[in-house]
């Protein structure tokens, strides 16, 4: 087992125990740098997703795992992408050579190589990621999971409380964008995975590249793939 549970438990309860943070950012960071002590890894990253559904670091470790991000854009596939639109833990011994995502390693800053994410839920609908990452190729054990998972619960409660509070940082107002429209954007990505027999992450990037093309956001386009809008007379059919 690579991560201690006693560990775990006791860094999972100096943060509950921790001064509560005005701003979201700073809170999310410090939670970084307690992942980053415990898992020993080369990097960790907390990721959240704007009003374009392009998932973007809000806390990290260091600037390497920033390159994942990028490559994930460009290539428009990725395990962080995969764990947030599929809403479930992913992980990779080496994302380089892995075939579930064969456009990223043309795109991939070279040290970035095993990795691991969990999403992260508000509202009962992911609204980010929290990743780990290693600059060697590596395994997962199920130690490792379940430290990422019980730190992704962790997230989700302070983000949670942010919310709650009379004091909204920018960080928060992404935030809210993303828990109040995740579920149409979810809704319009079943109906064309329905519709025209293609996979999750497939709808999920027709959906934003559409949205960028028409210059629109990704939630209004949902509403109206659904039927929920009626499209103006000048706009092209969203597929």
């Amino acid at each position: 087992m690579h991560i201690d549970t006693e560990a775990l438990q006791a860094s999972l309860d100096r943060l509950r125990l921790a001064p509560h943070e005005a701003d979201l950012g700073r809170a999310l960071q410090r939670v970084v740098t307690s992942m980053s002590q415990l898992f020993g890894y080369d990097g960790v990253g907390i990721m959240l997703i704007d009003q374009s559904e392009q998932l973007g670091y809000v806390a990290a470790s260091d600037e390497v795992g920033r390159a994942l991000e990028v490559a994930q854009a460009s290539a428009e596939q990725g395990p962080c992408l995969d764990a947030y639109v599929n809403a479930r833990p992913i992980n990779s011994k080496d994302v380089r050579s892995d075939a579930r995502w064969p456009k990223l390693a043309d795109v991939l800053d070279d040290r970035v190589r095993a990795v691991a994410g969990a999403p992260l839920r508000l509202g009962g609908g992911p609204v980010g990621t929290v990743n780990v990452y290693r600059t060697q190729p590596a395994g997962w054990d199920d130690s490792d999971m379940a430290a990422l998972q019980a730190f992704a619960e962790l997230i989700e409660e302070i983000m949670t409380a942010e919310l709650a509070s009379q004091q909204h940082s920018e960080t928060a107002s992404q935030l809210q964008y993303a828990l109040n429209y995740r579920v149409i954007i979810e809704r319009a990505i079943g109906f064309l995975m329905a519709s025209h027999g293609v996979d999750a992450i497939t709808a999920f990037n027709r959906l934003r590249k559409q949205a960028r093309d028409s210059r629109r956001r990704v939630a209004d386009l949902a509403a109206e793939v659904l039927g929920e809008t009626s499209p103006p007379p000048s706009s092209p059919p969203p597929f």
